[in-house]
């Protein structure tokens, strides 16, 4: 099923972007999350099994969102990533799978011994 965004709206302070759809779903999504699934092969890798483990971004900040036609956004972050075409039903895929998605990063994390940083504010 097709997917259509109806809002988008980044809350700096608390590090989320809001997502609204056309059936009425809405998400709040964190910065860190959405950083870390990004879309862009940098994260995902070319093929299956060739994703990229990404660590440190506790804190980062999307700092802007750029329509791409009718379909999709680029969500611009403050530690230079900006490769990744978030679609509309991907968003969704994000707000709906969540926990099971978060939850499997910090396994991936804990697996390779990474300890998560506190988040700061700023």
């Amino acid at each position: 099923m097709e997917r259509t965004a109806t809002e988008i709206r980044l809350q700096r302070k608390s590090r989320q972007l809001v997502v609204a759809f056309d059936d009425g779903t809405k998400f709040e999504l964190p910065f860190e999350y959405l950083r870390v699934n990004s879309p862009s092969a940098e994260v995902q890798g070319h093929g299956p099994g060739q994703g990229v483990l990404q660590t440190g971004k506790e804190n980062v900040q999307v700092t802007d969102v750029e329509p791409v036609g009718y379909y999709a956004v680029r969500l611009r972050f403050d530690d230079g990533h900006d490769t990744g075409l978030y679609t509309w039903n991907y968003l969704f895929e994000l707000g709906r799978d969540r926990d099971s998605k978060w939850a499997a990063y910090l396994d991936q994390l804990e697996a390779a011994g990474y300890a998560r940083q506190p988040v700061t504010d700023g």
